[in-house]
């Protein structure tokens, strides 16, 4: 595919066709046509997420943790990005760091452990 076809269409049908890849676990497509959306909409969180979870199913665990912390930068009790944050740094061997966003990823969603289980 040409470059252009990636660039081709408004934001929001480049969006739907992203989408369509993802669905289709076209992961490489599906970043490659979110790439240029970020660019252009950067304080937009949906088109970001979505490329930090294509990076990620791509095994581009690094590029998936650059798309994730911005998108915490940006919004920092985003509670799938924090999740995703504490996946994809487990995956690169880093479950220190992991294990600090996965315990915040369950306090942001309200899952507290019971007396009976601290």
């Amino acid at each position: 595919m040409s470059d252009a076809y990636y660039e081709f269409g408004t934001a929001a049908e480049r969006w739907e066709r992203a989408r369509f890849f993802f669905e289709a676990k076209e992961y490489t497509t599906a970043a490659r046509i979110l790439t240029g959306l970020v660019d252009e909409v950067p304080e937009q969180v949906a088109p970001r997420l979505l490329l930090a979870r294509a990076y990620y199913h791509s095994a581009r665990l690094v590029r998936a943790e650059t798309e994730l912390r911005a998108v915490l930068e940006r919004d920092p009790v985003e509670e799938y990005a924090r999740l995703m944050l504490g996946r994809t740094l487990e995956r690169q061997g880093r479950q220190a760091e992991a294990d600090t966003h996965l315990r915040m990823a369950a306090a942001l969603a309200g899952d507290f452990p019971s007396k009976g289980d601290a």
